[in-house]
């Protein structure tokens, strides 16, 4: 089955492709199809998940795939949640190429880490987790959409560690793997990431109720 994934991220595309090697479906990203984002005004990332599938769905006439993710903190009532990217409100620019892109989001992902870092000053309970929603869908108007949730089980450091990843990933310990996010290879964490974990539940769900080898 061919699925338009709700995103114009080439590295979530190779991403998600791998995690469902050995189930038969294609992904293409929406941006290939000249389908713009959709909007994301929901205060859950199961809510903004299903309205990006949709959007892609009804404007390609394609089964679609969408993710939603970040990271919940405890402490902050599960902030920042599905503001995760832009925590701290958005940078500027908006420049075409790929390393403007690049060059923004790690302006993007230090004024999100500052932020966070000085709002759970002095706060002892770092409990947090990261969150991964997939939602599938068969067409636009599919009343049964697949939802798979993946949790990533973490505690939030109060200082940096590692230089790998991106985002919150230095923030955020592992503490099953006694390493923080940003210490781990791309292939370890890929392995057992909150998107793995939902992968891995999605593909249960397009083999039971879709039919899906």
């Amino acid at each position: 089955m061919r699925l338009v994934l709700a995103s114009n991220n080439a590295k979530k595309l190779v991403e998600l492709q791998t995690l469902f090697a050995g189930l038969a479906v294609e992904l293409v990203t929406q941006g290939s199809l000249g389908i713009g984002e959709a909007d994301e005004p929901h205060l859950t990332f199961v809510e903004n998940a299903l309205a990006k599938a949709r959007h892609a769905a009804r404007a390609s006439g394609m089964p679609a795939i969408a993710d939603d993710s970040g990271l919940c903190v405890a402490a902050l009532g599960g902030a920042p949640g599905v503001q995760s990217a832009i925590y701290a409100g958005e940078v500027a620019g908006d420049g075409d190429g790929d390393g403007d892109r690049e060059s923004r989001r790690r302006v993007q992902d230090a004024a999100n880490n500052t932020l966070l870092l000085a709002r759970m000053h002095g706060i002892a309970d770092r409990r947090a987790r990261f969150v991964s929603t997939l939602v599938a869908l068969r067409h636009a108007d599919d009343p049964e959409p697949l939802i798979a949730l993946g949790r990533w089980e973490a505690t939030l450091l109060d200082a940096p560690r590692g230089d790998g990843g991106f985002g919150y990933d230095p923030l955020v310990w592992i503490d099953a793997l006694g390493a923080s996010v940003a210490e781990l290879g791309a292939v370890q964490k890929n392995a057992v990431s909150h998107r793995a974990l939902a992968a891995a539940q999605m593909g249960t769900l397009m083999r039971n109720a879709w039919s899906i080898t």
